[in-house]
């Protein structure tokens, strides 16, 4: 596809559709063309005053419920209070640390967030799931160095980028290892991933803390998507046709803009005996059994 835009969007009045991090950038836009598309849907926000905020500027039929994804008791207490088929989960949140902090469970805060607390959130929901599960990765995945052995960085200095890296392989992995027990089970459901490319939001528009960072401040500025674009290639791998466990991003400049469209994944992020050991770990860390 080389113009697919949010007209392709279908009719989706009588889904529900749950975003993560919906109040701001990528997530509030996905969750705002999804509502204008008919669908119902839930904003599951840390802050909820803020989600009620974005909430209040979005068309359609939304809901604003308050998910701490930093916080297992939170996702539990989310996933507990929940009633009714999800036709569509978006694991959308995400952060990156500036320093080693730690999730109240005591997890690497990028790690905790972008992975286990999605990943313990989809396991505990997926008895409601219906339809797709797209999860918000990132061709970072490419540079990661996934140390299976210390992802609480206890053992290593610890590095922003290299953090966000790896959590973002872990969003590919998880969805392909989501993918192969869902099909071994004969579920209907799919797990996809999706990469919105440079996106001109707080996630990508880190402050000058040295040198190096002019550059990347620059490349932000002058090459970034707004939220809308960003939000495409999700949307894309919410509603297409697609086969279950597809990756998909913009088309344009190394994937960085651009109509989405299926792309490609580093050979890691195929490794199937890693998938089944990081989903192993998230298990234990998370408890956060899987019912597939």
């Amino acid at each position: 596809m080389t113009t697919w835009s949010v007209r392709d969007l279908p009719g989706l009045t009588g889904i529900t559709a749950v975003v993560t991090g919906a109040n701001s950038g990528v997530g509030r836009s996905t969750a705002r063309a999804l509502a204008a598309a008919g669908a119902r849907v839930v904003l599951a926000v840390r802050d909820p005053e803020k989600g009620r905020r974005a909430a209040a500027a979005m068309p359609g039929t939304t809901e604003v419920r308050h998910l701490d994804l930093a916080d297992l008791a939170s996702v539990r207490a989310f996933a507990a209070a929940w009633n009714g088929p999800i036709d569509l989960l978006v694991n959308n949140a995400g952060i990156s640390a500036h320093s080693l902090t730690r999730t109240a469970d005591g997890f690497e805060a990028t790690f905790g967030v972008n992975h286990l607390g999605h990943f313990a959130l989809t396991n505990l929901l997926l008895e409601h799931l219906t339809g797709r599960v797209v999860t918000v990765a990132s061709q970072a995945e490419r540079m990661a160095q996934l140390d299976l052995d210390d992802l609480g960085w206890e053992h290593r200095p610890f590095r922003q980028s290299r953090a966000y890296n790896d959590s973002k392989l872990a969003n590919l992995l998880f969805t392909a290892e989501l993918q192969r027990r869902l099909t071994a089970a004969g579920s209907p459901v799919l797990a996809h991933a999706a990469h919105p490319g440079l996106v001109a939001t707080g996630i990508y528009q880190p402050g000058i803390r040295r040198l190096a960072d002019v550059p990347w401040k620059a490349a932000v500025a002058l090459l970034a998507q707004k939220p809308d674009q960003g939000a495409l290639p999700v949307l894309y791998a919410a509603v297409e046709d697609l086969p279950g466990n597809s990756f998909t991003g913009p088309g344009r400049l190394a994937h960085m803009r651009g109509a989405p469209r299926l792309i490609p994944r580093s050979a890691t992020a195929q490794d199937p005996e890693l998938a089944a050991r990081l989903w192993e770990i998230s298990e234990r860390l998370t408890r956060a059994t899987s019912p597939v």
